[in-house]
Order: structure tokens, then C-alpha cells, then sequence
């Protein structure tokens, strides 16, 4: 869940609007502090749960190919976008290219269909909705299912760049092309429904603590960081301060315009706090 800068960069800009007011005290969460199994892999709150994935129609058709800067606590009352201007179809075309960038062999028509079912059956397992995990497959890793295996302490295979888990098609120089079917929907059922060494989506959601839309812009927070600022401002905290609201603009139709998020080049423009 470390590599997201990787394919961020390919879309960095800089413009800044003028951080939100925190609106509540939050708690630090560790991504430790609950057993991914004891949790289990399945959204437990009705109010975000979303086990029909059968509407690839979703939202607002392909949205809009720009980038607009969130803070605050992902909430609509602080600019954050509703989930009824998320959209779906909208990313095949940078899934075909996005291996190359990375030095492997691009996607072939049939291993961005399995990411596709993948995504489908991932989301009717667990309740997670399938936009959302489309969003957080692009950021961490441009759909490139030869993603590279990351390790800056922590394990992160595969499309979601998950918490130590075991499908991955590029890992200590052994790449795999093609790569497999089964595999790619196991990376992203890792990356969903957790892995026996740390959280999915799944697990994010069910600790995110809101009923509303913010709860999968906080759970891309914990999906990242592993917690929230005591803030509960979104850009603060640890890891990538831009996170949250790259999902935001994924799950809105971001795909190449310039980002104008400048947080993590420069943490004093967005007045970061750490803790």
C-alpha cells in the first residue's frame, strides 16, 4: 500500500485550496490493533454495504477527467463527493497502458476482463462497493497486473498492493505473462477482503465508524496510513497526505489531468499536522 507514489507521480500538479477546519476529535488507529480474521472480510454496516454489483451503470457514466482537491473529513458538508456522482466505466483504456510504464509487458484484453470480474466478484463477496475498489486498484497500482511486489517494511503484492498477501505476477524478478486469471482475482480479494496478516477494504470500512459517504474516504485513509489524524482531517496524519483525496477524484472519473494536490511534495501548504 506503499507504492501508490509510483503511479501518482504520472499524474502530479500543484494548486491548493485553503485547508477545512477540523470538524472532530478523532482516535489514532493502528493497523495492528484488530485481527483482520476477527473482523472478517465482509462490510457489517447496511448504510455503505453495497452487494450488488451487478450495476456496472452506476453513477454519472464516465465522469469528468479532472482533479479537485479535498481536505477535511470526507464528509459532503466539507466538499466531498456523494456516492451518486461515482462512476465505473471509466478505465479501461489506462489499464491497457499502464504496464508499460512500469516496465512490463501492458495488460492484454483478457487479463483486464479477469480484473473486471475480479473486481465484480470481490464486491459481491463482501459487500464493498465495486467503484470503490476500482479506485483504489488505479491508485495503487494503474491496473498493471505486472505490478511489482513493494516491501518498505511491509509486504504489498499485487493490483491492490495488499497487507502481505500471496497472488502477485512480478515478485523477486519472477514475472508472470500471462497472469493467470485465478491470481488476479485472488490480488484483489486480498486487497478487498483482507489477508491473514492485515486489512482489506472490508476491514478499513467496518473501522471507518461513519454511515455516510465518508466512511470509504476514511477507510482509503486506513487502507493507506493503517489510521486518521486525531484531526479527522484526511490530509493529515502519516503516509500519503494526498490519499483520500485521489479516491475521491478516481471514483469522480480522474483519470490523466494534472493533480492539484501538492500535499506530500510540500506538507506545510496544506498545513499538515502529523499526529
Amino acid at each position: 500500500m506503499f507504492a501508490k507514489t509510483i503511479i501518482s507521480a504520472l499524474m502530479a500538479g500543484a494548486a491548493i485550496a485553503a485547508p477545512s477546519t477540523p470538524t472532530t476529535a478523532e482516535v489514532d488507529y493502528s493497523i495492528g490493533a484488530l485481527d483482520s480474521r476477527q473482523l472478517g472480510g465482509r462490510v457489517s454496516n447496511s448504510a455503505i454495504a453495497n452487494f450488488n454489483s451487478g450495476n456496472t451503470h452506476d453513477g454519472i457514466g464516465p465522469g469528468k477527467d479532472e482533479y479537485r482537491m479535498y481536505y477535511g473529513d470526507g464528509s459532503t458538508g466539507a466538499g466531498w463527493p456523494a456516492r451518486n456522482r461515482w462512476v465505473f466505466n471509466n478505465y479501461k483504456s489506462q489499464m491497457f497502458s499502464s504496464c508499460g510504464y512500469q516496465g512490463q509487458a501492458d495488460d492484454s484484453g483478457p487479463e483486464v476482463g479477469a480484473i473486471y470480474d475480479g473486481i465484480q466478484k470481490a464486491a459481491a463477496a463482501t459487500g464493498v462497493d465495486h467503484r470503490f475498489i476500482l479506485a483504489v486498484v488505479m491508485q495503487e497500482s494503474g491496473g498493471c497486473v505486472r505490478v511489482k511486489t513493494t516491501n518498505y517494511g511491509v509486504r504489498n503484492p499485487g493490483l491492490m498492493q495488499d497487507h502481505d498477501g500471496e497472488a502477485t505476477c512480478n515478485e523477486n524478478g519472477h514475472v508472470q505473462n500471462p497472469c493467470p486469471s485465478s491470481t488476479i482475482y485472488k490480488m484483489i480479494s486480498e486487497g478487498t477482503a483482507g489477508t491473514a496478516q492485515g486489512e482489506g477494504l472490508a476491514q478499513t470500512l467496518n473501522r471507518a465508524g461513519r454511515s455516510d459517504v465518508s466512511a470509504f474516504y476514511r477507510a482509503a485513509r486506513l487502507y493507506n496510513s493503517g489510521s486518521i489524524s486525531r484531526t479527522g482531517n484526511l490530509q493529515d496524519g502519516i503516509a500519503t497526505h494526498c490519499y483520500s483525496s485521489d479516491i475521491a477524484n478516481r471514483l469522480t472519473g480522474w483519470v490523466s489531468a494534472a493533480s492539484q494536490c501538492n500535499c506530500d511534495n510540500d506538507p506545510n501548504s496544506c498545513g499538515i499536522t502529523t499526529n
